[in-house]
Parts: structure tokens; sequence; C-alpha cells
């Protein structure tokens, strides 16, 4: 990902030690001075997700104490997003904690994509670009809309209802929703109906990110028990935890589109898998905020 971003902004990426002693310590020394630089720190919080949160905590931290003259955390993917509220007794909002760590490492603006929640936003109190590859999976589906017989967009549950709203407002087609509810274990949920119509079509299911992939498989399931054609998933992150390739190998989906805000590795990569880059998407926003130029230009906002 740096590397894209690199070539796209046609600079080399600064040199750095991060190494982990035996006692699992983590040390980071530059290999070059960064005082008076404005200096973007790429880091993704997916896998490994503690270690990959301290290396970033580290070298922000590294940063400020050589003077760099602004620090910025971009982070394509941001852990403990999930934790956004107290939805039981005794529980904390992880999501805040993370902001005020990055805040308190020396992090004086943030860029990342398709926070599970907007209201994280509001977890930092340093400006920040929270982005969206909503136009890019869009663009890439509306591209192949041709393909596609009488297709309708489904969101795995009412709460992406909104962001479903985009995606067939874009394509210009109708949307549906998968009716969930959550019983016991808040990890396990059962998918119960769908309120709308998707017999004999083509279905694009969308969400913002596949974890284990139960909610997916058992989406899959719902509508084709409803008489969808075929199924296609289009979702921004790819944690692709636990069981997950698995479950997406076994639900026999027509394709998988995604991008590459998690590294994906080889063994998780399926024949139907389609993965876009955001590193242009970053590349672009961090040339705009380096110059002081507006950002919703890229999106005509």
């Amino acid at each position: 990902m740096a590397q894209e971003i690199a070539q796209y902004l046609d600079v080399s990426l600064a040199g750095r030690d991060l190494l982990t002693f035996s006692n699992e310590n983590l040390f980071c020394k530059l290999h070059s001075s960064a005082r008076g630089q404005d200096v973007y720190v790429v880091q993704t919080t997916a896998i490994n997700v503690h270690e990959s949160l301290m290396e970033l905590l580290i070298m922000l931290q590294t940063l400020k104490l050589d003077s760099a003259a602004r620090l910025t955390a971009v982070i394509p993917y941001l852990c403990y997003a999930r934790s956004d509220k107290k939805d039981q007794p005794r529980v904390p909002i992880t999501a805040r904690l993370i902001a005020d760590m990055i805040q308190s490492a020396g992090a004086e603006r943030y860029i990342t994509i398709d926070l599970h929640a907007g209201q994280i936003q509001g977890f930092f109190s340093i400006p920040g670009d929270s982005l969206t590859a909503f136009h890019m999976l869009s663009d890439y589906l509306l591209a192949r809309k041709d393909e596609m017989y009488n297709p309708v967009v489904v969101t795995t549950d009412l709460g992406f209802a909104k962001k479903g709203r985009n995606f067939a407002e874009k394509l210009d087609v109708p949307l549906a929703f998968i009716e969930k509810r959550r019983i016991g274990n808040k990890d396990k949920a059962k998918a119960m109906t769908i309120i709308g119509d998707v017999k004999n079509r083509d279905v694009i299911i969308v969400d913002d990110e596949v974890d284990t992939a139960g909610s997916i498989t058992q989406a899959v399931e719902v509508v084709r028990d409803f008489g969808a054609r075929d199924v296609r998933l289009s979702f921004t992150h790819p944690v692709l935890s636990g069981p997950a390739v698995e479950r997406l190998k076994k639900a026999q989906l027509t394709e998988i589109i995604t991008t590459n805000t998690v590294p994906i590795p080889e063994h998780k990569r399926l024949p139907n898998m389609t993965i876009l880059s955001v590193a242009p998407l970053l590349a672009e926003v961090m040339l705009r905020a380096h110059e002081g130029r507006s950002v919703g230009e890229l999106f005509h906002e």
C-alpha cells in the first residue's frame, strides 16, 4: 500500500527500522531526519491488531520527537471501530480510546476509509478525512451492470440501509434489506427474512466489512431462498478472519468485489475475488491535504 502511494506521488518511502526485541517490546529508529517535514504514516490495523496498533503509535511518537512539522496517521482500516457505543452494561467504548491514543502519540491529522459508524469521527479532536470506497466500488459495479439480469442491491441488515440506498441510486436499481436479529452471543446473528423483491433477479449484496462472513453467508442463503439468480458481494474491508474464506468459497458467489484496505495474503484470495486498490485515493487526498486544496472536489462535493 505505502509503495503504491509513493509511486503515485512520485516520492520515495522514508526508511525506518522497526524491531521486536526478545521481550516483545517494539523499537523504532528513523533512517533520516524528519525535522520540519509534513509526514504521513501509513498503517492498517487489521492484521496482528495490537502489534500493528503499537507500531503506529510508536512511529508517531518517534516522528513527533524528531520535530516533524505535521503528522498525519493514514489508517485505511481502523481497529475497534465496532466498539463505538455502550450497547450493554459494563462495556468500554474502545474506538474512543483508540482515537485518544493516536492523538496522544502525536498525530495532528488522520485519514481513514469507511468507518463502521459515522460518530467515530467525533471521537477525534484533531481534523481528519474520513473517506469512502463507495465511488470506487459503485463505479466498478456500474461498468458491469449490463452483465447482470434485473439487478437489485441488498444490504445484510437494516443498519446499512442508508449506504445501501446510495449504491441502489448510483446503479439505478431497486433496494432490498435482510431483516436480521442477534440472539444470545453478540457475535452470532440469525438472518430472518427479506424486505423487498429479489425473485428472478441478480443480487448485489453490499456491506462495509466482512469479518467471519457469518452474516454474509446467511444473507446469501436468504436471497437464494427467495428466488435470487446470481449473487455478487461488494464490501470495503476484507478482514476475513477465522472461517471467512471457507464460508465465502462454499457460498458460490459469482464475484466478490473488495479493496486492499486490509492486506489479503495469497492463501485467502479466491478465484472469483476482485481486489480494487485504494492507494490512488489515499495518495490524492494526501497530496491535496499537503497543498491545502479541497478534498471534497474529488467527489464533486
